[in-house]
């Protein structure tokens, strides 16, 4: 046996997270002469598996891969807490974040027991920084809907495309009635643009309503996001408001503010005037954040093309502008070769680069995912100034720390859990894709081409580059586009592979540009492009919406987002054949999909609407006019085709056989003037009544009826039947239900209603104002008296 052979290697050079080459010591049982667990015996011998995971274990630890888990448990630990049915007192979570800290104490620094202490004690510590949040916002909310006589400064002015102007106000007084509960900031729309500026003070009548909860269970909850944002109440100006005087100076912070709003509306308007219609608001909402001007057709053209990631200021637009300013100022030390030889002018451009994406944050108006996204490119650029690899998981572990401990609450949200999802995904495939081209860029000899071949070469790599990108990205990020919109994009991967060169080359750059040259008057021919290419893409996104099937794919139950969650973490952070634990991960997570239940019935959280699925795939629905908002949320979620319009009961009776005849043929609500009844094909009998008396006709007949009354009780005591009031759902929002024991459901017996509603029995800060309101005290809607004033100094 050679000397080469019984040498022992004290350690072995692995890549590390950052890039970077650490040692990393073998495997006790690992010799020179012995090959590794998976070769000696193979992985399915005595002992094989266990060696094998305990030798990746051991690669994945030096590879730095548990500090890439310090922002998962810290997430997973705050969205555990906003996912909780209580609010947890302060003791209580406190010892939750002690309890695996004093613990680490008694088992000591090594070993698996102590990994776990700290990863609970990370988890406990988001759960503590979401309290924090929760306790910091402190957001007074309105409980019930109430008409009244504002008096406030505005903060933000948005013009919509229906010519409407949107007004968020920090409330000054209020009277006519006077609330004595009045929320601090609300969003009010006006009819028409009285010409109010941000800083600016606004009077006028304005009837609010309290941020609305979920739609449906495991839905988008509306009062929650209005909660961590700070509005307290949303509602319409009645008549056109009015401009007041100032009664006082703001302090440094409230100028500041109102001259970023204000300089913020200039750009648009100045972007308005060289690029007029969609592409203007496009454009307008690309520089300087001010969305509410798109016209919702074209809106709807880029989500079914997959395209509408565009519009939001996020992690791209950060990325295009800092890569266009640094690559510029790259091009310009280039011209001085004296200056740059004898200078870092890489961090020069790097440090230039992060005041300009500072600058585009404060004009875009710094929204959530706007500052998410700064942080993520700060601390790329950050890393370049210490000569430090830029774009890397732990880098991206870091910037989502940092933003996690920021803003809890952004975890439990798409644009979060997207954003950082393609990221991930995209540096590991590209990482290991890198590795690979290095090897073999090692090994093997590239010939010479000439420069034609050459471009073809280049053009075939930036093809194939945006197509991975593309697939790697939106196969992330098509999980969480389920869970939060139920719908997906057949025919993204075409609209991006058109539309994302131009955005790249003749959409951020000229606006880059533009945003230089807009002090000098300069913009113009910068914006004319820019102009041009986003007409290219609306063309685009309207041709591939055209084509596009059918984008709903119905919700997604709690257990499958877990587990595709959990699958692209492993396949992300692992660098070891420990990626392939994803895979069992992700079938468990299909399965758990394709099994899912969805309700047959969806009921609203006013009581006014209800519908029930069909079995030709279209909802029944008890208006005539529906609410096309919850609608449309409801036929993504219940992956329905359309919706069925109720018949009307001309004569105010419908003979039993005639009802069972229409609804068991078409499962169609039939109305008469007090109530709507409809028949399931499983058999259970929905019924919709205005009131007490009318849903007591009902007992013998139904399973399930809705009263859209607070005042009334169930008529139907002793009974198994569902009865839901308008105050049930006052209290705990929209509902769901699912009929049991049925023959279409493999059961026998009586049809029986499973309900599920939208918020638990517990309370909750966001939610606690619905317990003030109107209906859920069992009241009847306020009246109000003559002259059209209330009562003064009551709060509704």
């Amino acid at each position: 046996m050679s000397t080469m052979e019984t040498q022992r290697p004290e350690t072995v050079a692995a890549p590390a997270a950052d890039g970077a080459r650490v040692p990393v010591r073998p495997h006790p049982s690992r010799t020179s002469s012995a090959p590794p667990p998976a070769l000696s015996g193979g992985v399915f011998s005595r002992g094989g598996a266990r060696r094998a995971l305990a030798a990746m274990m051991d690669i994945e630890l030096a590879r730095g891969t548990p500090f890439l888990l310090v922002p998962v448990f810290f997430c997973a630990g705050a969205a555990i807490y906003f996912a909780l049915a209580f609010e947890p007192g302060w003791p209580f979570l406190l010892a939750v974040l002690a309890g695996p800290l004093i613990a680490r104490l008694f088992v000591g620094r090594q070993g698996i027991t102590a990994r776990f202490c700290v990863a609970m004690a990370f988890a406990a510590a988001g759960a503590v920084a979401g309290k924090v949040e929760t306790v910091r916002a402190d957001t007074a909310m309105l409980g019930s809907a109430v008409s009244t006589v504002l008096t406030g400064r505005v903060i933000r002015v948005e013009h919509q495309a229906s010519g409407r102007t949107r007004y968020t106000i920090d409330v000054e007084t209020t009277r006519r009635p006077l609330l004595r509960y009045a929320p601090e900031r609300v969003r009010a729309t006006a009819r028409v643009d009285p010409g109010i500026a941000a800083g600016e003070r606004i009077h006028g009548v304005v009837r609010l309503f309290p941020p609305s909860g979920p739609v449906r269970p495991h839905g988008y909850d509306f009062a929650f996001e209005s909660y961590m944002a700070g509005i307290g109440a949303t509602g319409f100006f009645l008549g056109t408001p009015e401009k007041r005087p100032s009664a006082a100076t703001d302090g440094m912070s409230g100028r500041l503010a109102a001259g970023l709003a204000n300089m913020r509306q200039a750009i648009a308007g100045r972007i308005r005037r060289h690029v007029a219609g969609a592409e203007g608001e496009i454009a307008a909402a690309l520089i300087a954040g001010t969305r509410a001007g798109i016209p919702e057709e074209v809106d709807e053209a880029l989500r079914r093309a997959g395209l509408a990631h565009i519009l939001s200021i996020s992690g791209l637009h950060m990325a295009l502008v800092a890569g266009t300013v640094m690559l510029a100022l790259r091009a310009l030390f280039a011209l001085a070769p004296g200056f740059s030889s004898r200078h870092p002018v890489k961090k020069y451009a790097a440090a230039l680069a992060l005041a300009a994406a500072a600058y585009y944050l404060a004009i875009s108006g710094a929204a959530v995912a706007a500052q998410r996204s700064f942080i993520m490119i700060a601390v790329m650029l950050i890393a370049l100034l210490f000569d430090r690899a830029a774009i890397t998981m732990r880098n991206l572990a870091i910037a989502a720390l940092i933003i996690a401990a920021l803003a809890p609450h952004e975890v439990v949200g798409p644009s979060f859990q997207m954003s950082f999802a393609a990221t991930a995904a995209l540096i590991a495939a590209y990482t290991g894709w890198s590795e690979r081209a290095s090897a073999r860029t090692r090994t093997e000899r590239v010939p010479p081409y000439g420069a034609l071949r050459n471009a073809g070469r280049r053009l075939g790599y930036f093809t194939i580059g945006i197509a991975a990108t593309s697939l790697i990205a939106g196969g992330a990020t098509t999980v969480f586009a389920i869970w939060h919109f139920h719908r997906v994009a057949p025919l993204g991967l075409v609209a991006n592979l058109a539309a994302m060169p131009v955005v790249s080359t003749l959409i951020m750059p000229p606006a880059v540009a533009a945003g230089v040259l807009m002090p000098f008057g300069l913009e113009g021919p910068a914006l004319k492009l820019m102009g041009q290419g986003v007409a290219i893409m609306i063309a685009v996104a309207r041709w591939v919406s055209a084509h596009s099937p059918i984008d709903a794919v119905g919700a997604m139950p709690p257990a499958a987002l877990l587990l595709f969650t959990a699958a692209l973490l492993v396949v992300t952070i692992a660098t070891t054949g420990l990626r392939w634990l994803a895979l069992p991960l992700a079938l468990a997570a299909t399965l758990a999909f394709v099994a899912r239940e969805q309700p047959d019935l969806r009921v609203s959280e006013d009581a006014r609407l209800v519908a029930m699925m069909r079995d030709d795939g279209r909802l029944a629905v008890n208006r005539k006019r529906p609410n096309g908002f919850t609608m449309g949320i409801w036929q993504k979620a219940s992956a329905a085709s359309g919706y069925v319009k109720p018949l009307d009961q001309a004569d105010g009776t419908v003979s039993e056989d005639e009802l069972e005849e229409e609804a068991g043929a078409a499962a169609r609500f039939v109305c008469d003037a007090s109530a709507c009844r409809a028949v399931h094909a499983s058999g259970a009998t929905v019924v919709h009544a205005k009131t007490h008396a009318a849903a007591a006709r009902y007992c013998g007949l139904a399973t399930v009826i809705v009263i859209a009354d607070a005042t009334a009780v169930s008529p139907c005591r002793g009974q198994d039947i569902l009865v839901v009031t308008a105050r049930d759902l006052a209290r705990r929002g929209s509902l769901d239900v699912r009929f049991k024991n049925a023959a279409y459901d493999g059961g026998v017996g009586p049809v029986r209603a499973a309900a599920r509603f939208a918020l638990p029995h517990g309370e909750r800060p966001w939610f606690a104002h619905r317990k003030f309101s109107r209906e859920a005290r069992g009241l009847a809607p306020h009246k109000r008296g003559k002259g059209g004033k209330g009562s003064k100094g009551k709060q509704n």
